[in-house]
């Protein structure tokens, strides 16, 4: 055997396996999640989240691409010039996940590294995180202007959601 010669992986069958098969087998693995990533997977749409503001607030829907400007500070004044305080949850909660995902159109981690190059450029920061959907309650009722998300299931005492368009 020659040592300098790289080894042709063999299937149980005996027969030798191409390397673009190798490499097909590869992507579909990589693309089924099977073999991590480097980034979460959120849950499917069984965890879903609500978007609220404060209940001073006069509108009753907002178009997704909005919302996606207002968390990533592209757009900073809702219609009515008030100024607009976006609130996130932690990297780790569900409902992060999820708003990421079908909101932001973007990972987590992805939000976290468009947060990091914002910052190392001097021009922003990004909205602050809390540790749970009780603290971004109280944080929405408390600031005008204030929007954040929470898991579907919970009270909203003292704020108002908002349909994604």
């Amino acid at each position: 055997m020659n040592p300098l010669k790289p080894l042709e992986p063999r299937p149980a069958s005996g027969r030798s396996v191409s390397r673009r098969g190798l490499l097909s087998a590869l992507v579909a693995l990589v693309g089924s999640g099977w073999l991590g990533t480097g980034t979460a997977r959120a849950a499917p749409e069984s965890d879903p989240f609500l978007v609220i503001v404060n209940s001073r607030n006069p509108l009753r829907s907002v178009p997704r691409e909005f919302l996606e400007g207002a968390f990533l500070k592209k757009v900073s004044r809702w219609d009515d010039g008030e100024a607009i305080r976006p609130v996130d949850q932690g990297p780790a909660l569900r409902a992060r996940g999820s708003f990421s995902r079908l909101v932001l159109k973007r990972s987590v981690a992805a939000v976290k590294s468009y947060w990091l190059q914002r910052i190392f450029a001097g021009r922003d920061t990004p909205p602050p995180e809390l540790d749970s959907d009780e603290a971004v309650i109280r944080y929405v009722r408390t600031h005008h202007g204030a929007v954040g998300y929470v898991s579907a299931d919970r009270n909203l005492d003292g704020t108002k959601t908002l349909t994604i368009r």
